[in-house]
């Protein structure tokens, strides 16, 4: 059982950054692709970016492409979401999730472990 556990949201002004951290508790996490997700009030969970096993391949939506970047850090078990230029519609519950493919994808279903999540609230 992989436990995954996000943390750097909070409040920010829009313009802002924020850099979250998706911590994993398992001792091959090098072979997980990552997905990060995120859920407003109201809405379906919906993809944000992704990263393979090894950080050579990523895809983020529309949405956030040029604005936010994901890596990873595998020595320590840490995949990272630099969000810059963050706007009011980027507000959402944050979570991180992992499939023990290399590959990544972006739907939610193709992901086996997930993490509690991190509020990212952006002032306008």
């Amino acid at each position: 059982q992989v436990q995954l556990v996000e943390s750097g949201g909070g409040l920010v002004q829009a313009g802002g950054s924020l850099r979250l951290s998706c911590a994993a508790s398992e001792r091959t996490f090098s072979v997980y692709a990552v997905g990060w997700f995120r859920q407003a009030p109201g809405l379906e969970r919906e993809f944000v970016a992704a990263i393979n096993w090894n950080g050579y391949s990523t895809a983020y939506a529309d949405s956030v492409k040029g604005r936010f970047t994901i890596s990873r850090d595998n020595a320590k078990k840490t995949v990272f979401l630099q969000m810059n230029k963050l706007k009011p519609e980027d507000t959402a519950v944050y979570y991180c999730a992992a499939r023990p493919r290399g590959a990544y994808t972006v739907s939610t279903s193709d992901y086996d472990y997930w993490g509690q999540g991190t509020q990212v609230t952006v002032s306008s």
